[in-house]
């Protein structure tokens, strides 16, 4: 017996959704308009179907799938490319999005897509035997990083992610190392640009890069660093 399962994901329109996903280089084996609009899209194994809707609000979406690649980093390269080609820039926010490539607390890198129709798509890459949540840790900053990260860059809570760390950026009994600090920061920046607020992210962006840090340390937020400065810097939405 050989079995496959296929999602099925909702959209108002196919002809957005179905542009969208051509742009990552997927392509349409099948479309059809009546008697109900279907379409299917196929890259490599990955293989999504999607039916439209009159009246659905794709801001309200809460479907979406899981795709499980080997090679998450050549994917997440192929479509940024892709949209970088079609549309000249790499969508961040809004509908559609991509986000940045992350290694999870659960023993995932992934990263999140989302199509027009509000569909978002998780492609991730085991990375360790144990996908069960890591304890988060008992020290205050360390806990409070392991849960922005979560918000941030896997349920895709912006506004959760941003309370936690000005909370904890906010206590006067308590200081963040640098390290800890820069990481704090750096992720507020990310969750404000998520938000609509540039001007936030640009301050936080700015106060991270002054943070007195080793060069070990400067290492280990550089890619972050530099991904959020090109962002913001492009004007991209």
């Amino acid at each position: 017996m050989t079995e496959k399962a296929i999602p099925m994901l909702p959209c108002q329109s196919l002809q957005p959704v179905l542009d969208f996903y051509t742009a990552l280089g997927f392509e349409v084996t099948f479309q059809q308009k009546s008697p109900n609009p279907y379409a299917v899209v196929v890259y490599g194994g990955i293989e999504l179907h999607f039916f439209g809707m009159k009246g659905y609000d794709p801001t309200q979406s809460y479907s979406g799938c899981c795709v499980a690649t080997d090679d998450v980093d050549t994917l997440h390269a192929a479509f940024r490319a892709g949209l970088k080609a079609t549309y000249g820039k790499i969508p961040s926010r809004g509908l559609p999005r991509i986000g940045p490539i992350k290694d999870m607390s659960y023993g995932a890198r992934q990263f999140l897509l989302s199509d027009p129709g509000g569909n978002c798509v998780r492609v991730a890459q085991k990375i360790s035997e144990n996908q069960h949540h890591r304890p988060a840790p008992k020290e205050t900053f360390a806990r409070s990083l392991h849960y922005a990260a979560i918000f941030t860059h896997s349920r895709e809570d912006p506004a959760g992610a941003a309370q936690i760390i000005d909370r904890v950026l906010g206590l006067e009994d308590e200081r963040p190392t640098p390290l800890q600090e820069a990481r704090l920061l750096l992720l507020r920046a990310e969750a404000a640009h998520q938000l609509g607020d540039d001007a936030t992210a640009e301050h936080m962006l700015d106060t991270a890069a002054a943070v007195q840090l080793t060069e070990e340390q400067r290492d280990a937020v550089r890619g972050d660093l530099e991904r959020l400065t090109e962002l913001l810097a492009s004007g991209q939405p």
